[in-house]
């Protein structure tokens, strides 16, 4: 089953990609907008693309999920915990709509870890370094409407950060961060619960349950 491009807001998400530091090819599981409710007016600030890895991620998810509809997916956190934890790699293009610096990104995307480790008692001298590591990649970093912030998320626990001054997909990383909770908790933090994007996350359960029904591999040309 061939996949489709989505386009969020004027960003268009082509619907295969290969990450950077990555060997395999991703399909566009799901996009949406990240906003916020202010003043009565929602703003959007990002447009976010969830790409898995083609075939293993369907393969994966195929023998828990494969028989419900998108509708259960949805609503199920579990759902996106497998997606999340899954042994397959994941890849998250996030970009901009309003400008940002790269230090307002990152801050708040490590407060929002931090309160989480420190919640569950997760919260070791691993956890601070890595957070410190990703707040360095970020620093020097400034975005305008239309750049890209690039996440690689493999199975064994390493993050990837790439960036770009358009849409365009960077064959290599800026930086490598080798720690499973950080590597989880950035996707978990767009996809997970309390995911920042609903419209994301609804996307990525219709497009995703239409695959497991189909139950054939994801057609990849890259």
């Amino acid at each position: 089953m061939a996949v489709s491009e989505l386009e969020v807001d004027g960003v268009v998400f082509p619907p295969l990609e290969r990450p950077p530091g990555s060997a395999h090819a991703h399909f566009l599981a799901g996009a949406g907008v990240r906003g916020m409710d202010i003043g009565g007016n929602f703003i959007k600030f990002t447009a976010i693309g969830v790409y898995l890895q083609a075939d293993a991620a369907v393969s994966s998810l195929a023998a828990k999920w494969a028989a419900k509809p998108a509708a259960d997916l949805a609503a199920d956190a579990a759902f996106f915990r497998d997606v999340v934890t899954g042994e397959f790699e994941k890849f998250t293009r996030v970009t901009m709509i309003l400008p940002l610096t790269g230090a307002q990104y990152a801050e708040k995307v490590t407060e929002n870890c931090v309160k989480y480790w420190q919640a569950t008692g997760a919260y070791t001298d691993a956890e601070a370094a890595a957070v410190e590591k990703f707040r360095e990649a970020f620093q020097p970093h400034s975005f305008a409407p239309g750049g890209s912030i690039l996440f690689t998320h493999s199975p064994a626990g390493v993050l990837t950060v790439a960036f770009s001054k358009d849409s365009s997909v960077p064959a290599s990383g800026a930086a490598a961060i080798e720690n499973r909770p950080l590597c989880e908790a950035v996707l978990e933090s767009i996809i997970g619960e309390h995911g920042v994007s609903p419209a994301a996350k609804l996307s990525l359960a219709t497009r995703v349950a239409e695959l497991l029904k189909a139950a054939e591999p994801v057609s990849v040309s890259l």
